[in-house]
């Protein structure tokens, strides 16, 4: 992607000066008065509750959407000598279950994927008003990545737990050969729960934090921080001064970005998921083992085109839903006074 072509995008601003109430304050992660156009004050119950939603409708909706595609890429995984590529793959899976059978596998990604964009986005945007409030907006300013880290990984701790007993069913449904396992939610969640328990939905929830974790973190953080260099270096005018349509073009570019670094440093671990949920008894040790360090890799190419994918279509969406809301969207943050007076960059 070059990222210098989007400038063209972007028409030039025009070089009026701008009026006292079209100048947009500085963003503080912490909840104001409601603004003229918003829908409620950001950081409100409120406002926590619609990005749930909006994180419900942005994961829900793209990984049912991928569904062939992860079909594919966990039998990729789980069955290398059997699946050779992915067109081989996509070959196989239409003979063996005809253009339905792509789909397999598409009840539990939309109930899991729900549940998780659901915890995914809103517990994000809680814990991270939660540690800013507890860190002060200095602080805020010079340690924001790893404010994003932080709080991108305490909402994945949650979405996984919400997620992981439809993943399992999930990956059983698409990995198990024919007529060894039911091929539908309603018949694989109660199999699963009858030979192994509450606990057989929880066995992989380590590799899935393993997987879910870092690809969450660098989900989040590299967005932001993307997000701040495309306005910074990219984009010709302020964001205040984009269209709400132009600043859904910088969304979907740097969630692509992010996307793909998102695919590299999860795909060992979720490889180790596809895997733990087809093998009955095996360890994570195990697996390593039996799949070697190459095995792990297996699979990252379309892995890659799916999380980049995936990752923009989810930040439009969510970016969306926002707009269509009216729910609060503050700026990048700047740098507060009181540091600028700190390190002399201001006089008093």
């Amino acid at each position: 992607m070059d990222l210098s072509k989007m400038s063209a995008l972007f028409p030039k601003p025009l070089m009026a000066e701008s009026s006292d109430q079209d100048k947009i304050p500085s963003r503080h992660l912490a909840a104001a008065a409601v603004a003229e156009g918003e829908s409620c004050e950001f950081g409100s119950t409120k406002y926590f509750a619609l990005c749930a939603f909006g994180g419900v409708l942005s994961c829900g909706i793209t990984h049912t959407a991928i569904t062939p595609l992860d079909l594919v890429k966990c039998r990729l995984q789980v069955d290398k000598e059997k699946y050779k590529s992915v067109g081989n793959g996509f070959k196989m899976a239409v003979a063996e279950g005809g253009a339905a059978g792509l789909f397999l596998g598409w009840a539990p990604t939309l109930i899991g994927y729900s549940m998780q964009g659901l915890c995914k986005f809103g517990f994000y945007e809680v814990f991270k008003d939660m540690y800013s409030k507890a860190i002060g907006e200095e602080n805020t300013y010079l340690y924001k990545t790893s404010l994003y880290l932080a709080a991108s990984a305490s909402a994945e701790f949650f979405a996984d737990i919400a997620l992981s007993p439809m993943e399992c069913c999930k990956v059983r449904i698409q990995t198990s050969p024919t007529g060894t396992f039911p091929r539908t939610l309603r018949g694989a969640f109660p199999k699963i729960l009858a030979e192994e328990g509450v606990g057989g939905f929880y066995k992989s929830i380590v590799p899935l934090w393993g997987r879910q974790i870092p690809y969450t973190m660098m989900k989040f953080a590299c967005f932001e921080r993307t997000v701040e260099a495309l306005y910074a270096n990219v984009v010709p005018k302020p964001r205040a001064e984009c269209s709400k349509g132009e600043q859904l073009v910088v969304t979907f570019a740097a969630g692509y970005i992010a996307g793909v670094f998102c695919a590299i440093v999860s795909h060992p671990a979720d490889t180790l998921v596809s895997y733990l949920n087809k093998a009955k008894g095996s360890s994570i040790g195990d697996a390593v083992k039996v799949l070697g360090w190459n095995g792990l890799w297996g699979g990252l190419v379309p892995r890659i085109f799916m999380i980049g994918t995936l990752t923009a279509l989810q930040w439009f969406i969510y970016d969306g839903v926002k707009v269509q809301l009216g729910l609060p969207r503050p700026p990048p943050p700047e740098m507060p006074e009181s540091l600028k007076l700190k390190l002399g960059l201001v006089q008093q």
